[in-house]
């Protein structure tokens, strides 16, 4: 019994030190507002960091349908190891934060782990881009609804990027 007591102890000091420790980062500024039904279908990856769960990662694309007002299904896929390999799939969830005009969602690939999905950068007048990161600046991602981007207006983005604080030394562009 009291070896248990220890044990809840021990779980119950390290859980509240890893709430308290919790990193503060810069505001990362995010649009206004996302028009869900016309955020919803298929996007391709033009750009991103690199991310542990995208290794080995080509020609990704992430596929977007309503399940009801608060959430939205979420399809990625990509050709694993080679522009030439098999199609690996991820299904999940994103979960629209509340209060943030659909501009901030909470995405979910296996329970109970969330992470963050912000957009940041919108063609909000044709939906053919978007862009999408983290507080952190540690995830980041060019989306558009093409495998290319005018090059100027992929110019533009990469720079109102790294006026938000994302560093993009590393940025994995995709060859289509």
């Amino acid at each position: 019994m009291k070896s248990f007591v220890i044990i809840c102890f021990v779980i119950i000091c390290f859980v509240v030190f890893i709430g308290c420790s919790s990193t503060n980062y810069p505001p990362l500024e995010v649009v206004d507002e996302v028009d869900i039904e016309r955020y919803i279908g298929k996007w391709y990856e033009i750009a991103r960091l690199p991310n542990r769960f995208q290794e080995d990662c080509y020609r990704a694309t992430a596929e977007y349908d309503i399940i009801n007002s608060e959430t939205i299904s979420v399809i990625n896929s990509c050709m694993e190891e080679s522009i030439d390999g098999e199609i690996e799939m991820a299904e999940g969830k994103a979960f629209v934060v509340e209060g943030t005009n659909n501009a901030k969602l909470k995405v979910q690939f296996f329970w109970p782990f969330k992470g963050d999905y912000w957009i940041i950068d919108l063609d909000k007048e044709n939906y053919t881009y978007a862009v999408v990161g983290s507080p952190s600046r540690k995830y980041f991602w060019i989306l558009a609804r093409t495998t290319k981007l005018n090059d100027q207006v992929y110019k533009e983005i990469i720079q109102r990027a790294e006026n938000k604080g994302f560093n993009l030394s590393t940025l994995i562009v995709e060859d289509y």
